[in-house]
This record gives C-alpha cells, sequence and structure tokens, in this order.
C-alpha cells in the first residue's frame, strides 16, 4: 500500500467521521490513508486480514499488523502532531479494561453523536487520502 498506515472506520457514524476530520488535520505529513469498513476496498481489507465482515470498530493497518478498538486509536496519537502522542501512556493500561471503555463509546455513539445515511465523500482535496472502491 506504500507505506501509509490504513485507518478503517466506520463510514455512516458521525463519532467515527469526525475523528477521522481530527486525524486529517494533525497528520500534515500524510502518513495515513482511509478507508470505511463498509465499502469494496474496506471489506477487501478486512478479509485479506481475516477479520470479521461485520467489524464495526476502529482498525489501523501498519504493515502486516493489525490493531483495533483502543489499541488502534493509540497509536494513531502517537503518529499525530501536537500533545496526542502523550496518550500513548494508557497504553500501559491492560487492553481489556481500555477496550471496555472503548467499548461503553462504541455501544452509544450512534445515539450520542448520530449516524449518516450513508458514508462521507472526501473534498477534492483530500480525495487522495481514501482509498477508494
Amino acid at each position: 500500500m506504500d507505506g501509509k498506515a490504513i485507518v478503517m472506520f466506520d463510514g455512516v457514524c458521525n463519532l467515527c467521521n469526525g475523528a477521522v476530520q481530527f486525524i486529517i488535520k494533525r497528520d500534515s505529513a500524510g502518513r495515513f490513508r482511509f478507508a470505511a469498513l463498509q465499502s469494496h476496498v474496506g471489506q477487501a481489507l478486512l478479509e485479506r486480514y481475516e477479520l470479521s465482515k461485520e467489524m464495526d470498530s476502529f482498525v489501523l493497518i501498519e504493515g502486516d499488523n493489525v490493531y483495533m478498538k483502543s489499541s488502534a486509536v493509540l497509536r494513531i496519537c502517537r503518529r499525530l502532531k501536537g500533545g496526542w502522542p502523550l496518550l500513548t501512556v494508557f497504553l500501559v493500561v491492560p487492553r481489556p479494561i481500555r477496550d471496555a471503555v472503548y467499548h461503553f463509546v462504541a455501544r452509544n455513539r450512534y445515539r450520542w453523536f448520530g449516524k449518516q445515511e450513508a458514508c462521507m465523500l472526501p473534498t477534492p482535496e483530500l480525495k487522495e487520502r481514501f482509498l477508494e472502491d
């Protein structure tokens, strides 16, 4: 994939779409590419890495390594500009505890932040950052 990390996200989730915009603003080096889980590319990547096609978590793919849920979020933070890499201190917290917090937010994300009818379409300036079908 050109050496870039891939962030997979729920394309109809407002919180997830906001997180993608957040990452883009803090990734001026363009280290991340993005794919909605629901897209053909997203589904092909899930299959390639032997992940459930029903996946609804943030997924980070770095080379042959796949990270999900809180591990994906914290590893993404590690590569952002500003103070966000400081959050990686939470990687010392056992994954089941971190993922419990992640699951609490994930279970309530549509209620708290809403849901779109279709996956977000990137602007022409951002189109190169998104893996297309």
